[in-house]
């Protein structure tokens, strides 16, 4: 049953093939909102606007966000420290009350208001609602030494119930990556990989990760090559070399593909209508990654301003790689 709403928006989305559109129709697709478009108003609103508009193709969204500049703001107003080792939010437990009050009180909450702008769509919940998500707390690596982050946990537990209920009165859920763990305590998660363990317990045929870069850059910065298409090995074998901003996304996708989601997509967040052309454009801009062995990888050029800063990555390999999919779901596709 899907909530009745008068009216449709039409401003300039993609119409995507048609065929595509039918095969993914009533899918479920995990989308991470995250990066800078989570800071533009402008973007927000047209991110809001793409995710009721796959709603209208038929598919079943789910929202995952972040939060990190809003969290590292407040932090900066109650004269708390933002400090990060290995790319993690050290999270003492006078930050992880602000952590939690600004995912769940503040992001979530405009998230939910720019969707329901176009009809009685969007529910909002955190990872600690119905148990849906359990964490452990996880350290940092850093030199190859383990480093205390404080309230930083890893999703080892996904209970979907919830999630499908919502799904299947046709609302669109909106995540805030917070867990309770068997403890009792409250954790800060990664948001990239609260959002593949979703995807995985909810059975999703895509997965999409938004970010502030054009996809993976295969040898940058010697060349604006993007990786537009690899296999789950060729991810696995490249994912050592990354830097911490990437690390996380990628790891994200590779559980995913790994745990039975047919495609996972790394997207410019910055450009609008990225989602809705990722999921019903036959190709995807930025970076997919499919299940499988060995080769397939496609590379593309595009022109991009060079950054200072950024690691060069080898050139991607394609052996065969164990698998790295370590998280256990309730009800996921086994």
């Amino acid at each position: 049953m899907r909530p009745a709403v008068s009216g449709r928006r039409h401003e300039d989305p993609p119409d995507g093939p048609l065929h595509q559109r039918e095969q993914s129709r009533g899918g479920t697709v995990v989308v991470k909102f995250g990066g800078h478009a989570m800071v533009d108003a402008h973007l927000q609103r047209t991110f809001a606007r793409d995710v009721v508009e796959l709603w209208h193709a038929g598919l079943r969204p789910v929202v995952v966000h972040g939060g990190g500049p809003q969290i590292s703001a407040m932090l900066d107003r109650l004269g708390l420290e933002t400090r990060f080792e290995a790319g993690l939010r050290v999270t003492t437990p006078e930050a992880m009350k602000v952590v939690r009050m600004v995912l769940t009180g503040h992001v979530q909450r405009d998230l939910v208001g720019h969707i329901n702008a176009h009809g009685p769509f969007a529910v909002g919940l955190s990872g600690e609602d119905a148990h849906t998500m359990t964490a452990v707390r996880r350290s940092a690596w850093v030199d190859g030494s383990p480093v205390d982050i404080g309230l930083v946990g890893d999703v080892v537990d996904v209970e979907p119930g919830m999630l499908h209920a919502l799904l299947e009165e046709g609302h669109i859920p909106v995540v805030s990556p917070v867990a309770r763990g068997e403890d009792g305590q409250v954790y800060n998660v990664n948001a990239d990989l609260a959002a593949s363990a979703v995807a995985v317990a909810l059975g999703a045929e895509r997965l999409v990760m938004l970010t502030d870069v054009e996809g993976l850059y295969s040898d940058w910065p010697r060349s604006t090559a993007v990786i537009e298409r690899m296999t789950a090995d060729a991810l696995q074998e490249l994912l050592p070399d990354l830097e911490s901003g990437m690390l996380p996304k990628m790891e994200g996708c590779l559980r995913a593909v790994r745990g039975g989601v047919r495609r996972a997509h790394v997207l410019d967040g910055r450009v609008p209508h990225a989602v809705l052309r990722g999921v019903l454009d036959e190709t995807s801009p930025g970076t997919t990654v499919v299940p499988g062995k060995g080769g397939n990888t496609r590379i593309r050029t595009v022109r991009v301003p060079r950054r200072p800063g950024v690691r060069t990555l080898p050139p991607v390999q394609e052996p065969s790689a164990p698998d790295v999919h370590s998280t256990t779901v309730a009800g996921a596709p086994r």
